[in-house]
């Protein structure tokens, strides 16, 4: 039990992270979420915002947010750290965080939990305080220079940072020239998120991904001559029943082209509010059943000939084992081919000699309204 007098020697402490704030978005890929990245906003929304699939950001405008507007948001998760570990001093615990320092923060104001610039950077610092997300969709529409800016005085102003990441579109990594990727790259981004989607044109233009398999190519073979850890996301079904054959290859095709570091696997669902979900509704697009997306799958693992780490990281690669457990590893790090391309392949072995019933069927959970 804390006393009165003791609240007293940090309840300016409290009363200053009280007041503090900075720009923080909602969407981070989920192995950002699993290693309690630090999320901040460099850009607001989507600069393209044009997908048919998409409804993350749609009737949000983007906003280019200014350098000074940036770093002041850095400078302020500074000034947070050091607060929360001066009070993790005077509790005499060395500024290490643990639960005892959050109790102690949360009995001088309670209401701090509900502060979600604050349970960020908390949650960040409890980790360890090594790794750091730039939200929004494109942080790479950046100017370069002013990008570098940015990084520099991140990596000066939190120096416990290990890998710092972000989501960017293959179309502006193929417009930038190599030169300023290797810049940004040495200024400190560590690892892009890259929404491939598929690799079939025709699938591209119906739903108005704004690039081509070509730029796909040279945007990814630009960000790995960069050095960049690459993650290409790719999603299964996308192209539907009556387009899975092409998406699978041409996927594979450019894929192997790039060999990213990471492919990750999104299973695709028709959300509503998207123009797609109403092509769903009109029968113009017909969703495959599970064993027809691992059906899907299998051909495009097989004509995989990478030594990128595959990976099944989202809760939609949903496919029941024999055992009735999880088909995949949901680890953020997958499989690493060549090696275990084999293992990859008889798991999806497995999952297609499970009765179907036992799969979980997204036409299902679009009907009960659970998606």
């Amino acid at each position: 039990m804390i006393s009165d007098a003791g609240k007293g020697s940090y309840r300016e402490n409290v009363e200053k992270l009280s007041k503090m704030s900075f720009a923080v978005g909602v969407y981070r890929p989920p192995s950002e979420g699993g290693s309690s990245s630090l999320l901040l906003r460099v850009t607001e929304n989507c600069p393209w915002n044009k997908c048919t699939f998409c409804e993350m950001y749609k009737g949000h405008p983007f906003v280019y947010r200014s350098t000074e507007a940036i770093k002041a948001d850095i400078d302020t998760v500074g000034a947070m750290v050091n607060e929360i570990r001066e009070v993790s001093r005077k509790l005499g615990h060395a500024g290490n965080l643990n639960r005892d320092v959050l109790r102690a923060l949360l009995n001088v104001n309670p209401y701090l939990n509900e502060n979600h610039c604050f349970s960020t950077v908390f949650s960040w610092l409890y980790s360890g305080g090594k790794t750091a997300f730039l939200q929004d969709a494109n942080s790479m529409i950046m100017r370069p220079h002013e990008f570098v800016d940015i990084l520099r005085h991140l990596r000066k102003t939190l120096d416990t940072l290990t890998r710092v990441t972000s989501y960017t579109r293959s179309k502006t990594l193929a417009q930038r020239k190599l030169e300023e990727l290797v810049s940004i790259r040495e200024a400190g981004l560590d690892r892009i998120h890259v929404g491939l989607e598929t690799g079939d044109d025709e699938i591209l233009e119906l739903i108005r991904k704004g690039v081509t398999s070509a730029d796909q190519i040279e945007g990814g073979k630009k960000a790995m001559a960069a050095g960049f850890q690459l993650s290409e996301y790719w999603m299964p079904d996308l192209g539907g029943r009556e387009r899975w054959r092409q998406h699978a290859e041409n996927t594979a095709r450019v894929l192997n082209e790039i060999n990213p570091n990471y492919i990750r696997s999104r299973p695709f669902v028709p959300r509503q509010g998207t123009e797609i979900f109403e092509d769903y509704e009109q029968g113009r697009l017909h969703i495959s059943s599970p064993h027809e997306r691992l059906e899907e799958l299998r051909l495009m693992i097989e004509n995989l000939n990478v030594t990128s780490r595959v990976c099944f990281d989202h809760n939609m690669n949903s496919w029941t084992n024999r055992q009735g457990g999880l088909l995949f590893s949901l680890d953020y790090e997958g499989y690493q081919f060549p090696d275990e391309k084999p293992r990859v392949l008889d798991l999806i072995r497995e999952g297609l000699s499970v009765d179907e019933s036992r799969h979980i069927d997204v036409k299902e959970l679009i009907a009960m309204g659970s998606l």
